[in-house]
């Protein structure tokens, strides 16, 4: 019975996460594709017409929804404000929506508006609710507890989207984490035990990214791609085979635990692969903190020993770091500086906590009466907490804006950069060479950043970059055009909580007075 399907992707907002000032440097809309809505369109029966409208890319027309015999919606928490927006159209032109997502998915029982939802995975569930839908008689909630064998999940549908409007674009090859994290929502939603699609099926994926005309940066959204260390060196070697076959048209990112540094070989064939960026959940340097969050895995390591042999193959590390810790004492904030500063990791995406729903964090806190509100998704720009804390809010808000200020002003955010380049070999560049778009972006980088307010520390760090390692230079320029992001986004931030009159003191960095510096004609 053919049927019009209308996906939608809700917006984005912008936050350090987005890298929206980034992407119009290097002629993006935006960062990343919608990866669930596109694997579920590859579920649904052949003879069903489906349109993906993101609206990070295009506008949603009334149109499309009319056209629409039903809407499917996805969402992260983040994106709840559009998604509600979305669903209140939808409902206003009497069409209906069925939701999942990790956003229906964890507060479906609150959100209004919505028709269906499948909770959760979709692999066991979509094929029913098609055929309940299509028979007359859809029930409002669908959900399994039996997690499914991704290995029967279909190539995701990357022919409906424009694949060269984004800035990455998304695979996976596993499910679930073999870590159990007390703040963490990733082994409640896809399970402790590491689930795998086959060799074949991620090659058919990169294939299909391949035919639809991209090349450039491939996010691998795993867990942890390491979950199943046997399973992920067979892989490594079947993507290098692949690479070579194609003559490199992708690099790699992907999420792992730090453990990655004791697996040599797996480094070895990361880099021989082009894999380009490592993201590790470091969350805090207090090895109390770690374990008190169940996080006992980065305590059986040198965190800053086992950044630096990650970086030393070539990968730069990307990380994570969490404020608002129960264990956190007052001089977390200059600790967390310090750590950062001296990892070299450029990209340290630092949030307050939020208290994720089905966490066993958020289990603890709601019998000690803790909980406050469901939380907004965003742990970097709403200056909020959804729980009560134990050092007081005010301080931990202001140390939070101590740490942002600190590390993303231009001087230490370059700082940072140049001790990444010491330590990286230039393996990635040489294996996929200069391409025309990267010379474009330079061109815009030099027009936009060298002619700002911080432009004399941008041509410093790129002619010091030229004289630590030349083959690196490219990686240099990225760092560079992820800076303009970042400082934008800061300095944003610290002049809509007018920081300049804050009482804490920031004089260590000069935070302020740093940012003053910076010409208010960025205009990209």
């Amino acid at each position: 019975m053919k049927k019009n399907i209308l996906m939608i992707y809700p917006e984005y907002p912008a936050t350090y996460w987005s890298l929206k000032h980034t992407l119009k440097i290097v002629n993006k809309k935006t960062l990343m594709p919608p990866l669930g809505l596109l694997t579920v369109a590859a579920m649904l029966p052949l003879d069903y017409e489906i349109k993906l409208v993101d609206i990070n890319v295009s506008k949603l027309k009334k149109e499309d929804i009319l056209h629409a015999d039903l809407i499917f919606v996805s969402a992260m928490i983040v994106q709840k404000e559009s998604f509600n927006d979305v669903v209140a159209l939808c409902n206003a032109l009497n069409k209906p929506v069925l939701a999942g997502g990790p956003y229906p998915s964890a507060s479906f029982e609150s959100i209004t508006g919505v028709d269906y939802f499948i909770i959760g995975e979709a692999e066991n569930l979509i094929t029913q609710f098609i055929h309940d839908y299509e028979n007359g008689n859809p029930s409002r909630i669908y959900r399994s507890e039996i997690k499914p064998d991704i290995k029967n999940t279909p190539v995701p549908r990357y022919d409906l989207i424009n694949v060269k409007d984004y800035g990455s674009i998304l695979i996976q090859s596993s499910r679930g984490c073999p870590y159990n994290c007390e703040f963490c929502d990733i082994s409640v939603l896809f399970g402790s035990k590491p689930r795998q699609k086959t060799i074949d099926q991620f090659i058919m994926e990169l294939n299909a990214i391949y035919d639809a005309g991209f090349s450039g940066l491939i996010n691998i959204v795993d867990d942890n791609f390491i979950g199943n260390k046997k399973l992920c060196l067979q892989l490594l070697m079947a993507i290098r085979q692949w690479q070579i076959s194609k003559s490199f048209p992708f690099t790699f990112l992907a999420s792992t635990s730090i453990d990655l540094a004791a697996e040599t070989e797996i480094l070895d064939l990361m880099a021989e692969c082009a894999f380009t960026q490592i993201f590790i959940g470091l969350e805090t340097p207090d090895e109390n903190t770690l374990i008190s969050i169940s996080k006992k895995q980065n305590v059986k390591y040198n965190i800053l020993e086992s950044v630096k042999i990650i970086q030393s193959k070539g990968l730069e590390v990307l990380a994570g770091f969490i404020i608002g810790f129960d264990t956190d004492t007052e001089d977390i904030f200059n600790r967390q500086i310090k750590f950062i500063q001296e990892s070299g990791i450029a990209v340290a995406m630092v949030g307050l906590m939020l208290v994720l729903p089905g966490t066993r964090l958020y289990k603890r806190l709601e019998k000690e009466n803790r909980i406050l509100h469901e939380t907004c998704g965003c742990n970097t720009h709403m200056l909020d907490l959804n729980f009560i804390p134990s050092m007081e809010k005010e301080i931990i808000i202001q140390g939070y804006l101590k740490v942002l200020g600190t590390i993303y002003s231009p001087e230490k955010y370059f700082e940072r950069c140049l001790t990444l380049l010491s330590r990286t070999p230039d393996r990635a560049f040489k294996k996929r060479g200069i391409r025309r778009n990267d010379v474009q972006s330079f061109i815009r980088s030099f027009f936009i950043q060298g002619f700002s307010g911080y432009g004399y520390l941008y041509i410093r760090f790129l002619i010091k970059s030229l004289m630590i390692n030349p083959g690196n230079f490219p990686l240099a320029v990225i760092l560079s055009v992820n800076g303009h992001h970042f400082f934008k986004i800061t300095r944003e931030m610290l002049k809509m909580t007018k920081l300049e009159s804050s009482s804490v003191d920031y004089s260590d960095s000069e935070i302020v007075e740093k940012y003053e510096l910076q010409s208010d004609n960025q205009a990209i």
